[in-house]
């Protein structure tokens, strides 16, 4: 089974989370995409996230209703902080059955050869990339490596950080998140 790797704090899941990982899955050969929610990113702060199990909770409910969308807490028992090479390693020698990509936006794309690791990533494992408004990559070599697809999936400018800080504020943000997630987040009281 070919497997999309759709990696995330998911602090908290959105509807444009949703909308890339079921576009991929839709609109390329990829079988499934596992939304892998990450403990701790290596280039954002540990203490702005909700606690792992309730970023898995949230995806878990957000994706309930999408059976080719699958959430992970695969990263949970990896050495913190973690790097994706880590985890490909890992995910090959567990499920050596499925074969494993990633998928990122493109500004993901313009900071990849900064990732541990970034040659053995792309030359093992294939990178489904979205657009994004903001960020413009034209004169890469990774974009015409034999590796990288780029999926003319919907540009979503949603973000965490918004709707953390709409939540802070007071602000209705039920509409851009799934139903079940937005009433687990506002039952725990999340972000206020």
């Amino acid at each position: 089974m070919k497997i999309g790797l759709f990696f995330g704090s998911f602090n908290p899941i959105h509807v444009g989370h949703l909308i890339i990982a079921n576009h991929m899955v839709e609109y390329s050969d990829l079988d499934e995409v596992w939304m892998v929610v990450t403990p701790h990113n290596p280039f954002k702060k540990k203490n702005s996230l909700l606690d792992d199990h309730h970023r898995l909770q949230l995806v878990m409910r957000a994706t309930e209703d999408y059976p080719k969308l699958k959430p992970s807490n695969i990263e949970f028992g990896l050495a913190q902080p973690n790097y994706t090479i880590n985890t490909l390693v890992h995910l090959e020698e567990k499920y050596s059955e499925h074969d494993f990509n990633l998928i990122m936006g493109l500004d993901n794309l313009k900071s990849f050869k900064k990732w541990k690791n970034y040659e053995r990533i792309i030359d093992e494992h294939e990178l489904y990339v979205y657009p994004r408004i903001s960020k413009v990559i034209s004169d890469s070599d990774l974009l015409i490596h034999k590796n990288v697809h780029i999926i003319e999936a919907p540009v979503v400018e949603i973000s965490s950080t918004f709707i953390r800080r709409a939540i802070k504020e007071k602000k209705n943000i039920r509409a851009l998140m799934p139903d079940s997630a937005w009433r687990y987040l506002d039952e725990m009281n999340f972000y206020k």
